[in-house]
């Protein structure tokens, strides 16, 4: 199974404000965001998920909460923890997860992340949530696609293979 953390990330790191995101809205990120996530269970912590009830990302949501929820969403199901967040994904026989966030949900999984997928917003914004720091070093840049509003840069743990 491969695990990509995709998010949206201010120069400063941020990824969010009060639950929003604190940039205006970039339509291109949306789609592109929405068609990656589309067809594979999603990682998600409890207050990303409620704040996209409204309209849920994935074939399934994998909500991780210290709190045990019943969720009248038949596609969500609860996580205690990373292990079980994954052990759902390989029960629902998926080859690919995406972790989308918020700020805890991406740092506890950062370990265990094969790729990142990640917008490149220009500007720095006030917030409260960040995306985790991680180590170049560890990590090989596949492919960096300029937009009008962003750029989409996609990372791999390590060499990936054949480019030793």
């Amino acid at each position: 199974m491969e695990l990509t953390a995709v998010a949206a990330v201010a120069e400063n790191g941020v990824i969010g404000r009060d639950g929003e995101l604190p940039w205006p809205s970039i339509p291109a990120d949306k789609r592109q965001y929405r068609n990656r996530i589309a067809d594979a269970p999603v990682i998600l912590g409890r207050r990303t998920f409620d704040s996209m009830r409204e309209d849920l990302p994935g074939s399934a949501q994998i909500v991780l909460s210290r709190s045990r929820s019943a969720y009248e969403i038949e596609s969500a199901h609860h996580a205690a923890n990373v292990e079980e967040a994954l052990e759902t994904v390989r029960s629902l026989e998926a080859d690919t997860a995406s972790v989308i966030g918020g700020e805890a949900i991406y740092t506890l999984f950062q370990p265990v992340v094969d790729r990142m997928v990640l917008s490149r917003v220009p500007g720095t914004y006030e917030g409260d949530t960040h995306f985790p720091d991680w180590e170049p070093d560890d990590w090989t840049l596949l492919e960096r696609t300029p937009y009008d509003e962003f750029t989409l840069e996609e990372w791999v743990r390590g060499s990936p293979e054949g480019m030793d």
